[in-house]
C-alpha cells in the first residue's frame, strides 16, 4: 500500500494541534484540503485516527501508533529540505520561557546575536501552555523547567538550576538549620499558593511535607527576592537569582544541605527547524552560552 507524503504531513500537523483548522493555517492548504487529506488517509488505513470534538479533534490508538512511527522520519526530512533550500536570513525567533530566568539569564546570553539581524520576541509563562504554543508554531524556542513528554520535539538539556533557603540576615540565628521546626517564627515567601519550589525544597532537603501555608505569594520570582532581601521573610531560590545576593551579604543561608534541590532546564524546539534556521542558531547560542 502506498501513502502519499502530504497526506503524512497533514495527518502528523492535525495530531501536533489537535485541529484540522489549525493544521491547514500551518501548512498554507484550505481547511477542505486537509479534511480531504485526513479522510484519503484513513480510508487507504481502513480505520479512523481521529475522534471528531466539539474543539478540535482527539487521536485514537492508531492516531497514536501512526503518529508514533512517522514523526521522526518526516522532521528529519524537513530538517533536510529547510537546511537545503533556505539559507539564513534576518528572521524573527518566538521565544518562551519562564520570566525570571529569560531575563536572568537568556536574554543577556542572547544580546551579542541581535546585531546580526536577529529579532526575539519573548513570551512568559507555565511549561505545558508555552509547549502547546511550540507545537503550533506561535513560538519557535521554549525553555522549559519540565521535561517535554511529546512527539515531534527537539529536546536538549540547557543547564540545571541549584536551589537555596535563603532570608535577609536578620532571621539567621547562627547556625543552619537541618529541620523545618527551627522556621516556624520565619514568615514564607513563594511565588505561588501551593508554593511547589518551597515544597520541593522540604521533601527532598527536610524529608517531611510541607504543612505551612505561605506567608506572602508573588507571582514573580523575581519578586519574591525582593521581598526576602527586605526581610518579608525566608524562600527558596536559585542560585542564579539570588546568588549575587548571597555574596554580598544581603541574603543568608538558612541550611546548606550537602545535596542542594536540582532542577534541569531544557531547551526546545520543533524537530522539523532545519539547522541553519533561525530557531536552530538562537537554540546553538544558548547551548554554547551555557556550556
Amino acid at each position: 500500500m502506498s501513502v502519499s507524503l502530504d497526506l503524512l504531513r497533514t495527518f502528523l500537523a492535525i495530531y501536533r494541534t489537535g485541529s484540522i483548522t489549525a493544521a491547514a493555517e500551518t501548512l498554507g492548504l484550505s481547511q477542505p484540503t486537509a479534511t480531504a487529506h485526513l479522510k484519503a488517509l484513513e480510508a487507504a488505513l481502513g480505520r479512523p485516527l481521529f475522534e471528531r470534538q466539539a474543539r478540535g479533534v482527539r487521536p485514537t490508538t492508531a492516531g497514536d501508533e501512526l503518529a508514533r512511527r512517522i514523526a521522526e522520519p518526516i522532521d528529519v526530512l524537513q530538517g533536510l529540505v529547510v537546511d537545503k533550500f533556505e539559507e539564513p536570513v534576518a528572521a524573527t525567533v518566538q521565544l518562551g520561557g519562564p520570566v525570571d530566568f529569560l531575563c536572568d539569564r537568556v536574554l543577556p546570553a542572547l544580546a551579542e546575536r541581535l546585531g546580526d539581524g536577529l529579532q526575539l520576541r519573548t513570551r512568559v509563562g507555565l511549561p505545558d501552555e508555552l509547549l502547546d504554543s511550540l507545537a503550533a508554531r506561535s513560538l519557535d524556542v521554549v525553555i522549559s523547567s519540565v521535561r517535554p513528554r511529546r512527539a515531534g520535539l527537539r529536546i536538549t538539556p540547557l543547564c540545571d538550576e541549584t536551589f537555596a533557603l535563603v532570608a535577609a540576615p536578620r532571621w539567621f540565628t547562627g547556625t543552619p538549620v537541618t529541620m523545618p521546626e527551627s522556621l516556624r517564627k520565619i514568615p514564607l515567601v513563594a511565588y505561588a499558593e501551593d508554593a511547589p519550589i518551597i515544597r520541593r525544597y522540604w521533601r527532598s532537603v527536610f524529608g517531611v511535607r510541607l504543612t505551612r501555608a505561605a506567608d506572602l505569594v508573588v507571582p514573580d520570582l523575581r519578586g519574591v527576592l525582593a521581598a526576602v532581601r527586605a526581610g518579608a521573610g525566608a524562600s527558596v531560590l536559585p542560585l542564579y537569582l539570588c546568588g549575587q545576593a548571597i555574596e554580598a551579604g544581603e541574603l543568608r543561608l538558612l541550611a546548606e544541605p550537602e545535596l542542594p534541590p536540582l532542577n534541569t532546564l531544557y531547551v526546545v524546539t520543533r524537530s522539523d527547524a532545519g539547522h541553519r534556521s533561525a530557531a536552530s542558531v538562537v537554540r546553538a547560542e544558548l547551548l554554547r552560552q551555557f556550556a
